[in-house]
């Protein structure tokens, strides 16, 4: 065998002993620690989120900033409450009823909101005939019809967030909350068109022109 030869193959039965030494068999077990090359990758000095530390920075001693008002963390719950989404939590299917409390404030602000984002299409009275009815836009839905008498509160809610037909969707214009207050405003304005002197109060009649 050539002095070369011998030397390469000295050469490569050392290198395969280093190697076998320092990394073991494939698929072997060992109780010893790895040989870690580059330990910085794996322990880094770090502050837990959110908690005290002198070495924050911060005025108040935190590690990081709280999260910002309103915002919502991945992986949350949002989607199992009703009031964030008009469905039955683990269902497809709409909430009959408002989940939020409602009362004279929330119908109020329900008709702000609804005279500036609803009523130019559908209309003060809600029946469709908004200012758009005058330049063609015929397809306006009439809040007052039979089939949206009696959709689910939470199907309207999510006719607002998204969208149906030709409507665009408020979901980025109009806060949960409002929505909701809209929905209970067009609610009281469904009640307003189908109702009689009789649903009035005795002591209220008198105010009635």
């Amino acid at each position: 065998m050539p002095k070369f030869l011998a030397w390469f193959f000295t050469i490569w039965a050392l290198t395969v002993i280093a190697v076998m030494a320092v990394a073991g068999f494939r698929g072997s077990m060992s109780r010893r620690p790895p040989i870690e090359i580059f330990p910085d990758m794996d322990r880094q000095p770090k502050l837990r989120p959110q908690t005290t530390t002198k070495f924050s920075g911060f005025a108040d001693g935190l590690s990081s900033r709280l999260p910002v008002a309103g915002t919502i963390a991945r992986g949350s719950s949002y989607a199992d409450i009703p009031e964030n989404t008009g469905r039955i939590p683990g269902t497809t299917n709409f909430v009959e009823a408002i989940p939020v409390a409602i009362n004279a404030q929330l119908v109020k602000r329900g008709q702000e909101r609804f005279n500036i984002y609803c009523q130019p299409c559908h209309g003060l009275q809600g029946d469709g005939k908004g200012i758009t009815s005058r330049f063609g836009m015929g397809n306006v839905a009439n809040l007052h019809q039979d089939k949206l008498i009696k959709t689910p509160d939470g199907d309207l809610f999510t006719t607002i967030t998204l969208g149906k037909s030709t409507m665009k969707g408020y979901g980025a214009q109009i806060p949960v909350a409002d929505r909701w207050a809209i929905v209970a405003y067009v609610r009281a304005l469904q009640v307003s068109h189908y109702g009689s002197k009789d649903d009035v109060p005795a002591d209220q009649l008198s105010k009635i022109k």
